[in-house]
């Protein structure tokens, strides 16, 4: 298996080359909204994209770390904190279940995946180590960031390369209404990006 902090070096590394701000990924990146999608403290996510290498923790103290954090930043419908009792409700199991699981950090599995699919948590939530969290919750952005930088990468499908194949056997009239249709297809992306 890959090291995953090995991983995550070249993840930020290339996030950093696309942001064109090396060793400062932690001004450049939404650290709170990091913290809060993989449930690491957001003084580790800001270690982690500046590349120190944390003590690793134990399965258990992520395990009791995290849940403690559902607790702390996920709100009822009304604001306010879920008690025990709730999450026991929505794990399927007992308050005193849920209590132990938090002394021990050793919860079932079937109750854990119930508690990260109803507050909708990324898989692996409760047990990835820090660098594997934070390497899931930099994909999406290193994606965002790739098709800024390239603006045409998503006319690089299969279809497309289909359609400019047979560019060359049209005529001047379709091509010019294909020029047409992708332009109004460009333009609308972009309205809806800028939220119009």
């Amino acid at each position: 298996m890959r090291d995953a902090h090995a991983s995550l070096a070249e993840l930020r590394a290339r996030i950093e080359e696309l942001t064109g701000r090396p060793g400062r990924l932690s001004e450049v990146l939404d650290v709170a909204a990091l913290s809060y999608r993989t449930g690491i403290p957001a003084e580790t996510v800001t270690a982690l994209l500046e590349g120190r290498r944390l003590p690793e923790t134990s399965l258990g103290d992520r395990v009791r770390q995290r849940l403690d954090f559902v607790r702390e930043t996920r709100r009822r419908p009304d604001g306010k904190r879920y008690s025990l009792d709730e999450l026991a409700r929505i794990a399927g199991t007992s308050r005193q279940w849920l209590s132990e699981w938090r002394r021990s950090g050793l919860p079932s599995l079937e109750h854990a995946d119930r508690l990260r699919r109803h507050f909708d948590l990324p898989a692996g939530f409760f047990t990835e180590d820090e660098a594997e969290a934070l390497h899931g919750a930099l994909q999406p952005v290193l994606g965002e960031l790739e098709a800024k930088a390239d603006p045409l990468a998503p006319l690089r499908t299969p279809g497309f390369y289909r359609l400019a194949r047979r560019a060359p056997h049209m005529s001047p009239r379709k091509l010019q209404a294909l020029a047409e249709w992708a332009e109004m297809i460009t333009e609308r992306n972009s309205a809806d990006e800028d939220g119009l």
